[in-house]
């Protein structure tokens, strides 16, 4: 075998390298679990009874696949350790290599004095786009008002997909000053179109002392157990950001660009 047949082979061998990282591998890569980046609770005493909050975030650091059906676990204890609630949360799907905030509200006879919060391992899809054609939804003019009877988030969400997103789910979380997680709210805007955007409000009676409360990080995700709606939206393709014609006329010549000697093609 000559050299250069040696350096032929090599070279055929780094190309069939490359081309076995395709969807199958992908789907049988092992895939890791959701892990718990923050969370927190609290129990705050109202007329009526204790509003019990908690709130959190999930991290998929799995770069091709949606996690599906997580459901958390909410069990409050009293000091007996008796419990008093019970309840499942179903959450949104988690998207691949992104973070799920989330949060969740109930209102207690007793008073609670633990709360424990328990997630059911996630199902996995497998992507049909990359992770950036899952662009985020923004959310703007974002006003927050501190009130004695708790606090309340105003804004407006809107979409960057061509298709109407039938439902989202809107979180905020409360962080302090040094960005410790207080607590958190939600609300669900409907029929979110890329022409206008949707209000949303939340008041939020669940921190115990809300002048700790420095910010509130919004974010917005499409609402369900399933990645199908993010999906169809995703492959539903997005709207241009730039839209309007230029008004003035094109330069005669480019004056970003150096003339070239002859001969030289390059771009």
């Amino acid at each position: 075998m000559t050299h250069s047949t040696r350096i032929v082979g090599a070279i055929a061998l780094l190309l069939l390298a490359g081309c076995s990282t395709g969807p199958e591998q992908r789907e049988a890569a092992p895939l890791k679990p959701l892990t718990v980046k923050e969370q927190v609770s609290s129990v705050v005493k109202k007329d009526g009874g204790y509003v019990v909050n908690w709130a959190g975030v999930l991290a998929n650091s799995n770069p091709w696949h949606f996690g599906e059906n997580v459901v958390a676990t909410v069990i409050a204890k009293d000091a007996a350790g008796k419990e008093i609630i019970r309840l499942q949360q179903p959450l949104d799907a988690v998207p691949p290599a992104g973070l799920l905030p989330f949060s969740g509200e109930v209102v207690a006879t007793e008073q609670p004095t633990r709360v424990d919060i328990d997630y059911r391992p996630a199902e996995w899809r497998l992507a049909g786009r990359i992770v950036s054609a899952f662009q985020p939804f923004p959310v703007t003019d974002v006003m927050t008002v501190r009130r004695e009877n708790g606090y309340v988030v105003v804004g407006y969400v809107g979409t960057p997909y061509r298709l109407p997103a039938g439902s989202l789910e809107v979180t905020a979380l409360l962080r302090d000053k040094d960005g410790k997680l207080l607590g958190g709210g939600s609300a669900f805007v409907d029929d979110v179109r890329s022409d206008s955007t949707r209000r949303f409000v939340m008041h939020i009676e669940s921190v115990p002392n809300t002048k700790q409360i420095a910010k509130a990080e919004v974010e917005a995700h499409t609402w369900g157990s399933s990645s199908r709606p993010y999906e169809q939206l995703a492959l539903g393709g997005s709207v241009p950001m730039h839209t309007v014609k230029p008004t003035t006329a094109a330069f005669a010549r480019d004056r970003g660009r150096q003339g070239m000697a002859a001969g030289d093609a390059r771009p």
